[in-house]
Order: C-alpha cells, then sequence, then structure tokens
C-alpha cells in the first residue's frame, strides 16, 4: 500500500530527539511522497523544509508566510520566496491564507499578504496549498479574483468546511485534503462531505505534529499515522482502503506533475 502526506511540518521540536526514526517509521508505514511545509516557522526561515527534501528523495517542500506570520513580512522576504520558488524541490506555495479564528494579525494585513503570495505564485507557475480558518468568504473571494485563472490549482489544507465550500474549490482546481480531525467522533459532517466528494478530488495528511487521529489523541502526531486516515475515508466510502491509498497518491502526483 502506497500512502502520501500532502501537509506535514518536519521542522518541529517536537522531532528534535527522533526524526530520523519518525521518517523511518513513516516509509515503513507505506508513504511514497510527502510534503514538507515550510511556512510554520515564519518569514525568517523559509527554507525550512528545504533540507528534508534534499536529503530525502522522496520528500517535497513548500515555501511561504502562515496567515499567523503576515505581519512581519517585509520587502525582504518576498524577494527570498521568490528566490527559493525555483529550487527544484519546491512544488507548491504555502501554506497560505487567512485565519480569522487566531487573528495574530489583523485581516487587512493577512489579504494583502496573501494576494501578494498568490501574485507570486503565479508568476512562479507553483500551485498552493490554502489555510482557512473561519475565512471562507473572504478566502473564496480572493482566490476567485484572484487564482482562478491560472489553472494551477492547489490543496485545501485540513479541510473542516462544508460541501459547498469544496466544490467551489474544486471548481478552481484545488484537491480537498484531509486530516486526523476526520477521525474524531465529532467530526459526523466532515465525513459526510468525504463521502459525497468524488474520490479524484481527495487528498489526506497529518499536519504533524498536530492533530493525531483517533486513538493517538494527546499525542504527538507523526507521518505515519497517515494510514489511519486513510482507513477513515475507506470506511466512509465503503472502499478497501489499499484503493483509497492509491487514488490519493496518484492524486497528488497528478496535481504536481510528480511521476
Amino acid at each position: 500500500m502506497e500512502l502520501v502526506d500532502s501537509h506535514a511540518h518536519l521542522e518541529f521540536p517536537a522531532y528534535d530527539q527522533d526524526r530520523g526514526e519518525v521518517l523511518l517509521r513513516a516509509r515503513q508505514a507505506g508513504l511514497v511522497g510527502l510534503l514538507a511545509i515550510g511556512s510554520a516557522a515564519g518569514p525568517d526561515r523559509l527554507d525550512v523544509a528545504l533540507p528534508f527534501a534534499e536529503q530525502h528523495s522522496w520528500i517535497h517542500a513548500t515555501i511561504g508566510v502562515h496567515p499567523h506570520e503576515s505581519a512581519k513580512v517585509c520587502d525582504e522576504h518576498y524577494g527570498q520566496m521568490d528566490r527559493l520558488a525555483h529550487h527544484p524541490r519546491v512544488i507548491a506555495w504555502g501554506e497560505i491564507g487567512l485565519d480569522y479564528f487566531r487573528n495574530y494579525a489583523p485581516r487587512d494585513v493577512q489579504q494583502r499578504v496573501f494576494r501578494r503570495q498568490l501574485e507570486q505564485a503565479r508568476a512562479a507557475g507553483l500551485p498552493v496549498v490554502i489555510h482557512c480558518r473561519d475565512a471562507w468568504d473572504d478566502c473564496l473571494r480572493i482566490l476567485d479574483e484572484d487564482w482562478r485563472s491560472t489553472g494551477l490549482g492547489g490543496i485545501f489544507h485540513c479541510f473542516s468546511g462544508t460541501l459547498e465550500v469544496a466544490q467551489r474549490g474544486r471548481g478552481m482546481g484545488f484537491m480537498i485534503s484531509f486530516a486526523g480531525n476526520l477521525t474524531y467522533k465529532s467530526a459526523e459532517a466532515l465525513r459526510g462531505v468525504v463521502k459525497r466528494l468524488p474520490l479524484e478530488s481527495l487528498l489526506i495528511e497529518t499536519d504533524a505534529p498536530f492533530l493525531p487521529p483517533e486513538g493517538f489523541r494527546g499525542q504527538r502526531n507523526e507521518p505515519a499515522y497517515v494510514a489511519e486516515v486513510a482507513r477513515t475515508v475507506a470506511n466512509v466510502r465503503d472502499l478497501p482502503v489499499a484503493e483509497v491509498a492509491a487514488a490519493t497518491t496518484a492524486n497528488f502526483r497528478r496535481l504536481f506533475g510528480l511521476s
């Protein structure tokens, strides 16, 4: 069974003591691909995901500024992102977007930085990884205005929205990615979304070290646990887990043009 974790934060201190073992367990669990996200460390560490992608052929990287960090961005950071976007192991821009739940940055600043990075991603020809929390109206409006016409698409990461939101994203070329929260007993509505979306639009992820799946809650999450998300999708759709694994792996490769 081949799996891809479409979103993990490998640079977090939670892995400092056993990062090698974490990656080994991922491979043993069947991972043939992983997208290391290079945004959560802030704009002064924009290249944080690249070492993993440079050292492991099955890992690729993103660059970008998370909405939580958007108030810290200056022109120098935009210039650095433009340069990093041409690195051969960078395949996406993100995670970027809007977060009105935490509001760590003013909303107008978040929107301005979001639009600027969409412009940069367009110029670089890279799909985008979208973080959106309690901000779907503004997020969809901006994507419709600034991104739909590119045809590059991307990923709605750690999706927790409605079927209508997912369908609007699909109409703009986005894959819909589900994380460990899909496995929670309280996530019945989200499982309903998974059941009604076409299999060819689904991805799975861990968002590790966050959102460990049911059975691991209270612990550190890690990429190997993406198998638990695949099992939940399979149960919801009444499919063999190997079929879900194969489909989501193929979807990831198709989105990014990987062999």
